[in-house]
Order: C-alpha cells, then sequence, then structure tokens
C-alpha cells in the first residue's frame, strides 16, 4: 500500500494534467455553439441564456431566485429577469415558497417539462454518439469518478477510499 508521502507526489505529478483536462471539459461545456447544437437537436427555439435556467429549474426546483444564480454563477439581477422571460414563455412559473411565502420560487410547467423532456432526448442522442467507442467499464468508471470528484468539491461525503485491486 502506498505511503501518504508517495500519494501525495503522484497527485502532485499529475495534478497540472488533471487541471487542464477539467479546464478543457468546462470550457467546452460551455461553447455557446453546444448549447445552440442541443436546442437545435431538441427542436426548441429558446435564447441559449436561458437554456441552462430552464434546465436547472426543472431538475433543482421549486427554487429561489437567489439559490438558481448562485448555482449558475449569474448575477441576481439577470437571473430574476431570465426567469421572468420563462414565466412569459410559459415554460416556468413563480409562486410563493413552501418554507418562507415571501420568497418567490420558480417551478416548471408542464410546457417547460416538455421542453427539458426534448432537451434530454437529444442530449441522450449525443451522449451516445460521443461515448459510442467505450467500453462499459469506461464509461462506468468516468461516471463513479465524476461523481466522486463533485462530491468532494461541493464538501458532500467523503468519498470511500478505493481498493488495491481497483485502483
Amino acid at each position: 500500500m502506498p505511503t501518504n508521502t508517495m500519494q501525495n507526489r503522484h497527485i502532485l505529478e499529475f495534478l497540472p494534467s488533471l487541471h487542464r483536462s477539467l479546464i478543457e471539459l468546462v470550457s467546452a461545456m460551455n461553447q455557446p455553439e453546444r448549447d445552440a447544437a442541443m436546442l437545435e437537436a431538441a427542436g426548441l427555439k429558446l435564447e441559449r441564456a436561458l437554456f441552462p435556467l430552464l434546465v436547472a429549474i426543472e431538475r433543482l426546483g421549486p427554487i429561489g431566485v437567489g439559490n438558481l444564480a448562485g448555482g449558475v454563477g449569474r448575477d441576481h439581477t439577470t437571473v430574476s429577469r431570465q426567469v421572468a422571460r420563462l414565466e412569459a414563455l410559459g415554460l416556468v412559473q413563480r409562486q410563493a415558497g413552501a418554507v418562507d411565502r415571501r420568497v418567490r420560487e420558480a417551478v416548471i410547467t408542464r410546457q417547460g417539462k416538455l421542453a427539458t423532456d426534448a432537451v434530454d432526448r437529444a442530449r441522450e442522442r449525443m451522449a451516445l454518439e460521443l461515448f459510442k467507442d467505450w467500453s462499459a467499464e469506461e464509461f462506468d468508471a468516468l461516471v463513479r469518478l465524476t461523481r466522486r470528484l463533485a462530491e468532494g468539491m461541493r464538501g458532500g461525503p467523503a468519498p470511500a477510499a478505493p481498493d488495491s485491486d481497483d485502483a
């Protein structure tokens, strides 16, 4: 079993490569063309800036504008205006919060759910193409390790150390 010092050296050696990979991944995911392609594949005519908000409201709602803004890394007032646009399009509605009635929370409407379902189908088609040459084991490892990284970064439960056979 490796010592902590050996593990630290290994991590420090490969950390720059991991960091570059994560930056490339986030950059690729944030490309406007990627969202535009997803919307087109889903058959939706929606402003690209509204797309991540609609998906976040469907996945996380009911959600207050403050929490939504923090989750997507945008200004509260900008997100408030964008949620109002989604509401005007009939994709979301705002209602009094369940815990604090003074807080207005966004929830998905039936029309909004149909839109996010279309996005999910488009995402599935795109993912099948992207991962077509991956083995089931490679894909499973990606899912498991990405989940572990996400939980660690958000301060969730500490992931169990892998068995020496799994490393």
